[in-house]
């Protein structure tokens, strides 16, 4: 597994967290960075995924 992945969802995670406190809280601006961490751990989640598969291809050849 990638260490883009593993990092990827640790801020998907850590972004759910902020998020919800930021609701807890009506803090608006920690509840935005919580939603924009969480997309940027999406994105980085699915870059770690690309290299896997490009990874397992290359092997396979």
């Amino acid at each position: 597994m990638d260490k883009d992945r593993i990092e990827g969802t640790a801020k998907q995670i850590k972004g759910n967290l902020k998020e919800g406190v930021g609701r807890l809280t009506g803090d608006a601006k920690l509840k935005t960075e919580g939603k924009a961490d969480q997309v940027e751990g999406k994105l980085q989640n699915a870059v770690g995924g690309a290299k896997d598969a490009v990874r397992d291809a290359v092997k396979k050849h």
